[in-house]
């Protein structure tokens, strides 16, 4: 009698099982899927002594350009959604100081520019973040940039010293840009 019953209903829940759980399948999903990670580098890194700015004649103590190709592959150019470039500028020196950064294309022109003025020692470390893509400066800047230059300037003499110890002007830079790979 068990075994009758059993072999009735083995079918029965065979049955039962493949309808309950079975759903149709939806391929068209991929089609939905957005694939937009966030990548995160750091970008400069510049520091100078103040004995070194006391040494330099004139009121420009540094002028560099570096090449900036992180968005040349039109892969990666034509999927930049947006991003955001943060600045962190430390004066430690006795001296009055005017950094600025410039963002240039292939050609040499200038794209968007950042200038901080920051006062002598003691002052508090100055941190801006600038924005690019909806809500904030285009794009298209971060796009065309070939290369970033970098000058600083002395807006005060060329013989006071800092009390502090090992005085410098610092200027760091990172960048985070959301890239759409899908």
């Amino acid at each position: 009698m068990k075994r009758a019953l059993c072999t009735a209903l083995v079918p029965v829940l065979a049955c039962l099982l493949l309808v309950s759980c079975s759903e149709k399948q939806d391929f068209g999903q991929y089609d939905d899927l957005a694939v937009i990670p966030t990548v995160e580098a750091s970008l400069l890194y510049i520091e100078a002594p103040e004995r070194i700015i006391n040494q330099v004649s004139g009121l420009n103590f540094v002028q560099q350009t570096f090449n900036f190709d992180a968005f040349a592959e039109a892969f990666v150019s034509e999927r930049l959604v947006d991003g955001s470039v943060r600045y962190r500028v430390e004066n430690t020196t006795s001296k009055p100081l005017e950094l600025t950064v410039e963002f240039l294309d292939e050609a040499g022109n200038t794209l968007d520019a950042e200038t901080f003025t920051i006062g002598p020692a003691p002052t508090a470390v100055l941190v801006r973040e600038i924005a690019y893509g909806p809500g904030g400066r285009s794009i298209d800047i971060i796009r065309n940039t070939s290369s970033i230059r970098v000058s600083a300037e002395n807006l005060g003499d060329n013989s006071s010293v800092s009390t502090l110890p090992n005085p410098m002007i610092t200027l760091q830079s990172s960048a985070q840009f959301r890239i759409r790979l899908k």
